[in-house]
């Protein structure tokens, strides 16, 4: 397989668990000084993140929790953050001048921040309040503190059996994952590679990937025009740009938006001959019971977009670091 090392794969999401020691005592001492609510903040890449954890937690708590775009919020702000409050970040440079304006803002009227920062000398590691920092598993680190903080309020009642799966079966489970997609990957980009522009599906924690996908990788490391939508508004206008040639992608995950992205693959056939539906069910991700299954499936798309990606790189010879103008210039 092109540009995969497997153990350094199992040995990152290996990794990205064992911050359970760290993210685990510091949501306790939150928890314990009284939380009245919860916010993942982001922007880009990050904010699609915490669209995904929002999606995830509105299946399994009655906390307040809320997604707030940082460029949003340093303009209009948002009376729900205050003293109480627990804002949760995720930084890979450590310097995006949204962010880092966003956690003054946020800390100023009295919220705790939560900062997981890939630098640990960045201007933002210095900034958050509490600060973890490992390299990539973005999605994963905001998943482990929901999860925490869902535990703690009494509604998740199999967080150690869960955890225990995880730790033993998942980092090996989404490499496997990642060899299964290759030949169906390589396919894909072969038919895809050229498209005018490729519509992007996605629904419950899958719409922020999707999101991300079409903006973050097609659009800025691939250059290749994107638009993404989530599968409950299919229906409600892009359906009537699709004809039979129209190139369409539909993830279809395992939470309790599944319906959704059943409805649009079912519809497609009916008016395209150019649709793919990428399931994440389609993948045995062994060791993993099936009621945990949802609670992953995002990271399974990403498994099979990993070699998307690769097989993009290898085949239009596009290296994905380039940028023609995002910090290349001030703006």
């Amino acid at each position: 397989m092109i540009n995969f090392n497997e153990q350094e794969k199992i040995d990152s999401v290996r990794g990205a668990l064992a911050l359970r020691t760290q993210i685990e005592p510091l949501v306790d001492s939150i928890w314990e000084k009284g939380l009245r609510n919860l916010c993942f903040m982001g922007i880009g890449g990050t904010w699609a993140s915490c669209l995904q954890v929002i999606c995830y937690m509105k299946e399994h708590t009655d906390m307040e929790v809320f997604a707030l775009n940082a460029a949003e919020y340093n303009t209009t702000g948002d009376p729900r953050i205050g003293t109480g409050t627990c804002v949760v970040i995720s930084s890979v440079t450590g310097t995006t001048e949204e962010i880092v304006e966003a956690v003054k803002l946020v800390q100023s009227k009295g919220a705790e921040v939560i900062g997981f920062i890939d630098k640990a000398d960045a201007e933002l590691a210095g900034l958050v309040d509490h600060c973890i920092t490992y390299k990539s598993n973005e999605q994963m680190k905001f998943f482990i503190t929901a999860d925490r903080f869902m535990y703690l309020a009494g509604e998740m009642h199999v967080y150690e059996e869960m955890y225990a799966q995880f730790d033993r079966y998942l980092p090996e489970a989404l490499a496997e994952t990642e060899k299964a997609a290759d030949h169906f990957s390589c396919e894909f980009v072969n038919k895809h590679k050229g498209d005018a522009i490729h519509y992007f599906i996605g629904g419950g924690t899958l719409y922020g990937a999707t999101y991300s996908y079409a903006m973050c990788y097609w659009e800025e490391m691939h250059w290749l025009r994107t638009k993404s939508i989530h599968s409950a508004e299919f229906f409600h206008g892009m359906l009537e740009i699709v004809e039979k040639d129209t190139p369409v992608t539909v993830f279809v995950g395992e939470d309790r938006q599944r319906p959704l992205g059943e409805r649009v693959a079912r519809f497609l056939p009916r008016i395209c001959d150019n649709y793919t539906i990428i399931d994440t069910k389609d993948y045995p991700l062994r060791g993993i019971s099936e009621e945990y299954r949802g609670r992953v499936c995002h990271l399974v798309m990403h498994a099979v977009t990993n070699r998307i990606d690769a097989h993009l790189v290898d085949q239009t010879g596009h290296d994905m670091s380039v940028r023609r103008y995002y910090r290349q210039m001030d703006y």
